[in-house]
């Protein structure tokens, strides 16, 4: 029987999330399958990926064909790197401590850069953040200075209508007590 290790799509249209399932490569691509090796959500920034290593490692070891999409998954989770070195020790090219050490390694560095990418992301949000603050703040000034200059335009055309009632009732006052 020819296995495949192949993703089956779930979720809403639009938002798709796959399981990652080792299926007869006759098989529907959402039907039946032998077993489920984890699961991989491309709408998360970075696309976030749970796969159990060991039995991705006995699959492929055992012959199964991934697709082009799960072979880059496996790859970026070591799967493939790990059967790779596991390769070497069988031909002899290096011990088995050798091999761990050069995978550990790998991890590392995959975790460092991974690290690396999400302060980045981070801080672009924070700067972002900070910006919208800023230009909030500034929208803000414009809006009090906007408004403090209309109630001082509104205060001065009252005090000049109390000026000018004033001077009415003052004119007023000084030509009543004449004509008496």
């Amino acid at each position: 029987m020819a296995t495949k290790i192949r993703l089956q799509r779930h979720g809403r249209k639009g938002y798709a999330y796959y399981h990652i399932v080792v299926a007869d490569s006759r098989a529907k691509r959402d039907g039946r399958f032998i077993e489920r090796l984890g699961s991989y959500n491309p709408n998360t920034n970075p696309a976030s990926i749970d796969l159990n290593f060991e039995r991705a490692l006995y699959w492929l070891n055992a012959g199964a064909q991934p697709t082009d999409t799960a072979r880059t998954i496996l790859s970026r989770e070591g799967v493939l790197l790990k059967k790779h070195l596991e390769g070497g020790v069988k031909k002899g090219a290096f011990d088995e401590a050798t091999a761990e050490r050069r995978f550990n390694a790998w991890k590392e560095s995959k975790a460092k850069a991974l690290e690396s990418v999400k302060t980045k992301e981070n801080e672009a949000k924070a700067e972002a953040k900070k910006a919208r603050l800023a230009e909030e703040v500034n929208i803000n000034k414009a809006k009090a200075e906007a408004l403090a200059a209309k109630l001082a335009a509104k205060r001065a055309a009252e005090e000049e209508a109390k000026a000018a009632e004033a001077a009415t009732e003052e004119t007023a006052e000084a030509e009543a007590p004449a004509e008496a």
